[in-house]
C-alpha cells in the first residue's frame, strides 16, 4: 500500500486535480503589481464554483476569492483590456 502523507497548503495555493475543485481556500485579493495573469474557469463539472487564478510574477499560482470587491475589479480589467 502507498505510504499517506500530509501536505500543508498555504491559504489560497491552487491544488492540480482535473476532476475537483482546483481553489480549496482562496484570498480576498493581491496587488495588481504583483500579478502577471489571471485564469477564471467557470462552474461546470468539475466544480460548481468559478475559480479564479492568479499566476504572480514569481510563478506562485494563488485561488481569489471570485466573490470579493477586489477581485471582481481584477476580473473587470482584465475584461476590458
Amino acid at each position: 500500500s502507498l505510504p499517506l502523507t500530509h501536505s500543508v497548503l498555504p491559504a489560497g495555493a491552487p491544488v492540480v486535480n482535473e476532476l475537483r475543485c482546483q481553489c480549496l481556500q482562496t484570498v480576498q485579493g493581491i496587488h495588481l503589481k504583483n500579478m502577471q495573469s489571471v485564469k477564471v474557469t467557470p462552474p461546470g463539472p468539475h466544480c460548481g464554483q468559478a475559480e479564479v487564478i492568479a499566476t504572480l510574477k514569481t510563478g506562485q499560482e494563488v485561488c481569489l476569492n471570485p466573490a470579493a470587491p477586489m477581485v471582481k475589479k481584477i476580473i473587470d480589467k482584465m475584461l476590458n483590456q
